[in-house]
């Protein structure tokens, strides 16, 4: 079945690839978030549990499928080897950073008070999906790269490496899905809206899944630099913004098993199939 998939999206042109893997998370986020048709609610501590595991795909992401490879790619040794991936995983975190500071969003598990960016006077609602839009800016962003890298004809950039960074990061959205469009229900939103704005907060993925395959196929040089600037925005995401929502309740322990959870499953899917 691998095979089949990988010998796919070998015949296609790779921009193409990336809108496709960057449309299937974004379809997964959506499963997900169609839950909110058969349930109403779901418990916190499951809550905290997926977002746990949407760290650790995150972060194991990071390291296995990004930084490892730009690393790997860069020439020269010593400081010199490592200093793009040094540059793209500050330059990454800035980014997320800047994104942070001004687009208004809130957290899954934080009160309206505790909202960041901009002050606005968008409802509740709109910030919460602004803030899991923020966390799948660098999923996309990470798949696309990959995908331009083939385009360009980097060696160490795979069709299967990229197959199966978007298969990880689409089990994490998964779970993601769940995790937005519950509380949206909770607050009193229909389920059709619920699931609207769930599966709408991961919509940003094909793009930025086509703007990094663009941008790596047309500018090869940069590609160990791109790599490493997803993997510091996500793990800008993760540090910032994921861990703190699993930790405003007694779920601590269940969410940080689901953290270790998820960077078993993205390190094994990479490690085995990558």
């Amino acid at each position: 079945m691998f095979e089949t998939i990988i010998n796919f999206f070998e015949e296609i042109d790779p921009v193409i690839g990336a809108l496709l893997a960057t449309t299937f998370t974004w379809l997964i986020t959506a499963l997900g978030a169609s839950f909110v048709f058969f349930f109403k609610e779901m418990k916190r501590s499951v809550l905290d549990g997926m977002l746990g595991f949407t760290g650790g795909v995150m972060v194991a992401a990071s390291f296995w499928s990004l930084l490892a490879p730009a690393i790997e790619m860069s020439t020269g040794d010593g400081f010199a080897k490592v200093l793009p991936s040094a540059i793209g995983f500050g330059l990454g975190a800035l980014f997320l950073f800047g994104l942070d500071k001004f687009l208004p969003h809130l957290h899954i598990n934080f009160k309206p008070s505790e909202s960041e960016g901009v002050q606005t006077n968008l409802h509740r609602t709109i910030l919460l999906v602004l803030a899991i839009t923020l966390h799948n800016i660098p999923e996309g962003l990470a798949v696309g790269v990959l995908f331009g890298g083939v385009a360009a004809g980097i060696p160490e950039a795979s069709i299967a490496g990229a197959v199966v960074l978007a298969i990880g990061i689409g089990i994490q959205n998964f779970p993601e899905g769940i995790a937005v469009s519950m509380p949206l229900r909770r607050q009193g939103l229909s389920r059709k809206k619920s699931f609207y704005y769930g599966q709408l907060s991961a919509i940003v993925e094909p793009i930025a899944g086509v703007v990094g395959a663009l941008a790596v196929s047309f500018f090869t040089p940069v590609l160990p630099y791109a790599l490493a600037f997803a993997a510091g925005a996500m793990i800008f995401v993760v540090v910032e913004e994921v861990i703190p929502e699993t930790q405003q309740d007694k779920y601590t322990d269940i969410a940080t098993l689901g953290f270790m959870g998820g960077f078993i499953v993205m390190m094994t899917l990479d490690v085995a199939l990558g």
